[in-house]
């Protein structure tokens, strides 16, 4: 359902204190209404109950408090818990609950759908409806945070920026979503436990540089040449190695963040032993914490496969070898099709 009432979660306390005093209500009620919008996650005005009956039924009459909704649940043999969520409009988009003994990561999307178009991505497959709006994106975590209490009693650990989408073609949004669930009178959740994964949009990450941001990066490298590249990463013909490389470097140097770089092994494609050795070069020029070696899922729509593990233990020792911090990741929730790539609002 939609509607053309503004959206009370996009006014700032400026803008709520005026429609108070026009109304002739006190400033105080910026903050009861701020706390039940952003901290007790009320998704309703006749939830807020500290305030009187009368001033709930004008604020449902001049604003509307669209909020996104749990679709469906599927749990994996693995603990792991798959979301779909409905959108005010009626789209559908996914988020993924990570428990493992030491952490509970949510895993979230930033657009429903994605214009990239990555060869071994199942939402890259999908077209790019829109843009994720910051509070629906913060509802996601405060959702997949709920899960994590009711099913495993603890809060989560960690965010991920790695579901459907790319997250730096939502730049605006991503980073009001981020600064509400770290600040104060949001999750308060600190910047240094969330990762924002991105292809490779080189102008982009130079401007989480200039705006010093505190969250960490990963890039998904996924080949380590441009040729390779290029054929299973579109984005790289507009942002090759080099300029991703380049712009790795300044992010680092503005603001000394940690950087992943994460590689997805397919068979026959850059498993082998000079790819191997191509990877260790990039490495070697990045100031990158980690390579996350990742094993891949198969999609419906492609035709990859993951390599044998004879080659991926034999990829991981020449690694080991050239004194690459590289770990072997293996994928939890595939099972329910919610593991790296597959996401693509399957129930």
């Amino acid at each position: 359902m939609t509607t053309s009432l503004p959206n009370i979660r996009h006014l700032d306390n400026s803008e709520l204190e005026t429609y108070f005093e026009s109304i002739g209500d006190k400033k105080f009620r910026v903050k009861q209404v701020r706390e039940w919008l952003w901290q007790k996650h009320a998704h309703r005005f006749e939830d807020m109950t500290n305030l009187s009956k009368d001033l709930r039924s004008r604020l449902a009459q001049d604003f509307s408090l669209p909020a996104l909704q749990v679709d469906a649940t599927q749990s994996s043999s693995d603990g792991t818990i798959k979301s779909r969520f409905r959108t005010f409009d009626g789209h559908l988009v996914e988020g993924v609950l990570i428990p493992t003994e030491e952490r509970k990561t949510a895993c979230v999307s930033s657009q429903i759908g994605c214009s990239l178009s990555c060869r071994f991505c199942a939402t890259g497959y999908m077209d790019r409806k829109r843009n994720l709006n910051y509070d629906e994106i913060y509802d996601e975590v405060v959702l997949i945070n709920q899960q994590s209490e009711k099913n495993f009693g603890k809060k989560l650990t960690n965010i991920v920026f790695m579901g459907m989408g790319e997250p730096l073609l939502n730049y605006s949004n991503v980073l009001k979503a981020i600064d509400k669930i770290s600040a104060e009178d949001g999750l308060f959740m600190s910047p240094k436990r969330i990762t924002v994964s991105t292809a490779g949009v080189a102008k982009a990450i130079r401007k989480l540089g200039d705006d010093q941001v505190r969250f960490k990066l990963a890039l998904s490298l996924h080949a380590a040449n441009d040729a390779k590249r290029n054929s299973i990463m579109p984005i790289n013909e507009s942002n090759n190695i080099k300029a991703l490389v380049d712009a790795l470097n300044y992010f680092y140097k503005q603001t000394g963040n940690e950087i992943t770089l994460e590689y997805i092994l397919f068979k026959d494609m850059n498993d082998s032993e000079k790819d191997a050795q191509e990877l260790t070069k990039i490495y070697r020029q990045v100031p990158a914490d980690l390579i996350n070696i990742i094993e891949y899922n198969p999609i419906d729509a492609a035709s990859f496969s993951k390599p044998d593990e004879a080659a991926v233990q034999k990829f991981m020792q020449i690694l080991e070898s050239n004194r690459v911090n590289a770990r072997l990741r293996r994928s939890r929730g595939k099972d329910i099709d919610a593991a790296c790539g597959q996401l693509a609002n399957k129930a």
